[in-house]
Formats: C-alpha cells, structure tokens, sequence
C-alpha cells in the first residue's frame, strides 16, 4: 500500500515563500503521476500543479509563474515550491499519486497524502 506524506505548510505573510514535499513509501514512485491539491476554506478542491513520470508537469492557470513542481525520484520525493503568496493561496494543500496518466480530476487519484495547511495573510 503506498502512503504520501506532505510537509512544509504554515504561516507565511503575502509575498512569502513555501516549499511543500510530498514523501511516498512506493518502491516504483518513479511511474507516478503526482499532483499537488488544494482546498480552501468554503471552497471546491482543485489541482494546482502535476508532474508526469518524465519529468514534464503542467499548472493552474493562478499560480503559474510562481509556483514550481518538481520531484526527486531517488529519495521518492516531490516538491511544491510557492512564490509570491497571497491570501487566495490559503488551504490545506495535499499530493495524490496515481500510476503513468495525470489528471485534474481528484476523483481519478486513489491515493493520498492527510494534507498540509498553507495560510497567508495580508
């Protein structure tokens, strides 16, 4: 069973910087898709940034720019760098892993991390 575990939210005033890492238990985690969600308070979840296998990733229009994923498959690691934060960033920010494909639908991720709370304020 691979399990995900996010760290590195907090407290951080506008215009801040975090870095999130999302750490898995899986042998293979190098053949995951890994997509990094939010959600925030009152608010739908919604995928932020993914990364393929390959390297290759893809971001949510908002935090295009100053958001960056990246993922270290030797220590089965992957990384949310956030730049530039503001209020509209706050939620509880969690990974999801998934074999090969990504996708923005939370419903397709059958496994996830408990989630790490992210909080900026202006």
């Amino acid at each position: 069973q691979v399990q995900l575990v996010e760290s590195g939210g907090g407290s951080v005033q506008t215009g801040g910087s975090l870095r999130l890492s999302c750490a898995a238990s899986a042998n293979d985690y190098s053949s995951f898709c890994v997509t990094w969600f939010r959600q925030g308070p009152g608010k739908e979840r919604e995928g932020v940034a993914y990364i393929f296998p390959n390297g290759n990733t893809e971001y949510y229009a908002p935090v295009k720019g100053r958001f960056t994923i990246s993922r270290d498959n030797a220590k089965k690691m992957v990384f949310l760098q956030m730049n530039s934060l503001n209020p509209d960033d706050t939620a509880t920010y969690s990974c999801a892993a998934r074999r090969y494909a990504c996708s923005w639908s939370p419903g397709d991720y059958g496994i996830w991390g408990q989630g790490t709370q992210v909080t900026v304020s202006s």
